[in-house]
This record gives C-alpha cells, structure tokens and sequence, in this order.
C-alpha cells in the first residue's frame, strides 16, 4: 500500500476517533503545545469578510493579543463553502468555520464540527436564545449546542433615497406616514416599478428597472412561498423537523408562484439565474435598478460601489463615502403581499382582508470547530476572541452586519432589534438546522427559475409553461416530490 494511502487512513482514522467523542464532551487536549512550537489555527471565514478586510483585522488584533501564548491565526484559503465533510477527514479542512446555522448543523449532524461550551464565551449572556436556538442539537436526550452566533439574516430592500421620485410624497404616501408606499406593500412595488419600465426612454429600454432581483434564489425570493403558506419541513410531536412532511405545496403558496410570476414580467432575464444577484451592486449603484434585495452583511459592498459613482461626479473619496452612507438605504422587505398573488390590483380599492404577511427566509451565521482540529481549546480561544465586543462592533462597522450580540445591536441604529423583532413575530422563518436541508435547494430554486422565465417565453416566441394555476400547483408538488427523492428515495 502507498506511503500517501497509508498517511490518509491513519489521519481519516484519528478523525473519526475524535468526531465518535465530540458528543461525550470536549477535553482539553493535553499534548496541545508542548513541544513549544505555535499553534497555527486556520480560519474560514466568508468572501465579504476576506474582500472587505475584516478577516484581516480581526486576524491580526487576534496574533497581536495572543502572541506570548503560543497561538497563531491564519486565512485558510478556502473556498467559503469549503465542504469541511470532504476535506476534513484529510487534513485539508480548516480549524474555524464560519457558515450559515443549516450548513453548519449539517455539518453537526454528522459530527464534523463539535459542540461548544457556550457558557464559556463571553458572549453568552448578550446573545439572545432565539440565535443560540439555530445552533441547538439534541442528541441521546441531551442539548448540544454546535456554534457560536455572530450575525442574524434576512434578505433586505436595498435602494438609493436620492432615487425616491421627486414627487412621491404626494403620489406615493397616501396614509402619509413619511414612508413611500412601494417600500410598505408588494403591489405598489410592482406598480412603480412597472411605470419605470413603461417610461424608459432608452434606445434599448434597459435602463430603468424597479425591483429586481433573482427570483429562482430561494432564500432572497422565500417571500414568494413562505408568506402564503409554505414551508419546508413539517414537525414531529416532541417538536423536533419531520423531513418527510416537505410543504413548499402547501396552502395557498400556488398564489406565491402566481406573484413571482408576474413581477418577472417587470424585469429582465436576468431574474432567471443569478445575473441580478452578481451585478446588483453596481447596478443599484449606477441608478439601472431603483431597489434590489441582499443581507445585512453585504452593506459595505453597496457603499462601495455607490461611493465610486459619487467619486466620477466629482466629490473626494471622503465626501463620497459620507454621501452613500446618507443616500444608501436598507429596510426590510415590504410586509404586505395580494392574498390573491395579483400583484396589478390597485391598492386604493384593497382592504388589509386582501393581503398576506410577508414572510421571508432568515438564518444565523456564526463560528464552528472542526471535529478534525487538533486544537480545540485554542480554537475555542479564537472563537471568544472573534464573537468579543470588540470585534463584533468592528464587524459590525465595516461590514454592515446586524449583530446578535445585543450590546453591540443597541448601538447599530436597530437593524438588530427590527430582524429580532420580526423573527419572534412570525415574518422571518429560519433556515431548518437539519442535513436534509441540503436538499431542497435545487428542487426549489429550478422551478422557481422556471417559473420566472415563463415572463420571457411568449416574448421569445415560445408558449407558456404554465399558463395556469393547476400547472403552478403541480410544479410546486414536483418540487416537494423531488426533494423527497433527494433525501430518502435516491439515498437509498
């Protein structure tokens, strides 16, 4: 047998022995260091962090407090879904993983990160339980939690106020509450962004658009099954996910698919795949797109590129940034939706009987330890140092991220408090923090891409797919039957 062969079984071996023990509890590994030598943690952490230069900072103020100890930390290099599953058991993986609750419960779930301690941490007592909840195990009876919170999600309305129509306080705020009423419900947004598309004078009439986003992204688009009754898993009587009961068919989400059909019609085709969700900050930025939707953690992103176009008018890169951080606006999704999914109805002859709440997707991010680490206790080191105060509120400045930790929440203008808000009142429905959540994505997200480019199909000369509710209805029931398929049938 190969020397390499060898070398990956005894380390896939090593691997297993410490996952098969991560359940029982965490020991502090008494042969960590002792030769003297740095402890080298690898780090994982997402794109925005890297490109923004958070990951830097909080690396460096990290080797900055922990250089007499022995314990160093550095970028893994990774891909940011790095599948620590594949990687890990080779000695490839990274040490510290930060990820989305359900992708790091999946990981969980098959003991590839550990459980945490959390009374241990610094943040414990200022994170609320709703976020510690997403990353909650029961196992053999017992509560294992499986990651640290840093951030919570929910896909937001990102738009320019010096891009308001200059006339909409008397057109567009008719209750007068000093809130433009295409930011407060669905078919307002739908009728301004229609009128923009209807009075683009362009010579390809592609330079005005309303909302656009890319409508066959389950999580940014959820609001279009979520909030008329959709779900993703069912539960069982103890209360814990029966991934059997998939529900994207359920109720009246038929009406969801009927609406998300519709306002492609007041897009391009770039809503079919993931064309808006690459270039929407630039194209906000620009004026093309009046509002388009991301997550709080992208908030920087929007700023920079909208900084750049202040910058070509003329102002100083100070000034620049001070005008789209004045200009740059980030609200939640608009909270009422047709119960009917007919979005052209005209909202002066609606009653509040003739909407549906809007319900969108959220998740909590934060940090997990790899089962494979041979550093638990210095990655728990890092962990507390990164989910600190101190680096949650520098996070929190440079990324534009809505806290979970609420000392910092109480001083980021109520971003926190507003998503916090919403999720205990039933508008923010969590991401389900099972394995089996890996599998609705395809399924859902190919018909919803679908669906939206039926907008474009008689504008190409093609018929209509589904021209009717029932065609909707059972595109809906192929996807609940897909994603069954995905995680017993096929598996089997």
């Amino acid at each position: 047998m190969a020397k390499s062969k060898i070398k990956r079984l005894v380390v896939a071996g090593i691997a297993a022995t410490m996952v098969t023990s991560c359940f029982t509890g965490c020991e502090k590994d008494e042969n960590t260091n002792k030769s003297g030598e740095t402890v080298v943690l690898h780090i994982l952490e997402n794109d925005t962090a890297k490109s923004e230069g958070y990951l830097d900072e909080l690396i460096n103020a990290f080797n900055e407090a922990y250089k007499d100890k022995g314990i160093q930390a550095v970028d893994a290099n990774m891909d940011e879904y790095t599948d620590l599953a594949a990687n890990g058991p080779y000695g490839y993986g990274p040490d510290v993983i930060y990820q989305a609750n359900d992708k790091l419960m999946t990981f969980a779930e098959d003991k590839h990160i550990i459980p945490i301690d959390i009374e241990k941490l610094d943040c414990y007592k200022q994170v609320p339980q709703e976020a510690w909840d997403a990353f909650k195990m029961v196992s053999d009876g017992k509560t294992y939690y499986c990651g640290v919170p840093v951030n919570i999600q929910e896909p937001m309305l990102f738009y320019r106020k010096d891009k308001l129509p200059e006339d909409w306080e008397n057109k567009w705020d008719r209750d007068n509450n000093k809130v433009a009423d295409f930011l407060e419900n669905w078919n307002d947004l739908y009728t301004y962004s229609k009128l923009l598309r209807d009075t683009d004078t362009s010579a390809n009439k592609d330079s005005q658009y309303g909302f656009m986003a890319s409508l066959n992204n389950l999580y940014l688009s959820s609001e279009f099954l979520l909030s008329y009754g959709a779900y993703v898993f069912g539960y069982n009587s103890d209360g814990t996910i029966n991934s059997k009961d998939i529900g994207f068919s359920a109720k009246d989400s038929v009406n969801g698919f009927s609406a998300l059909k519709q306002f492609a019609g007041v897009m391009n085709e770039g809503c079919i795949d993931d064309t808006i969700t690459l270039n929407r900050y630039e194209k906000l930025a620009s004026g093309t797109y009046f509002c388009t939707v991301s997550t709080p953690d992208t908030y920087s992103l929007f700023i920079e590129k909208l900084a750049l176009v202040y910058e070509k008018e003329g102002l100083s890169k100070e000034e620049a940034k001070a005008k789209a951080e004045e200009n740059l606006m980030m609200v939640e999704l608009p909270k009422k939706l047709p119960a009917d999914g007919d979005l052209s109805k005209n909202t002066e002859e609606m009653s509040e009987k003739d909407y549906v709440e809007t319900v969108v997707m959220g998740g909590v991010n934060g940090y997990g330890i790899s089962s494979y680490t041979e550093h638990r206790e210095e990655c728990l080191e890092f962990v507390n140092f990164a989910t600190s105060y101190e680096m949650i509120k520098k996070r929190s400045e440079m990324l534009g991220i809505a806290p979970t930790r609420e000392d910092v929440a109480s001083e980021s203008q109520g971003v926190s408090d507003m998503i916090f808000n919403s999720l205990a009142e039933g508008r923010i429905y969590l991401m389900p923090s099972v394995k089996a959540v890996d599998q609705i994505w395809v399924p859902a997200q190919s018909a919803m891409g679908d669906v939206a480019k039926d907008a474009f199909r008689l504008k190409n000369g093609e018929s209509e797919k589904y021209s009717t509710k029932e065609e909707l209805k059972k595109a809906l029931e192929t996807v609940d039957k897909n994603i069954y398929d995905a995680i017993y049938t096929l598996a089997e």
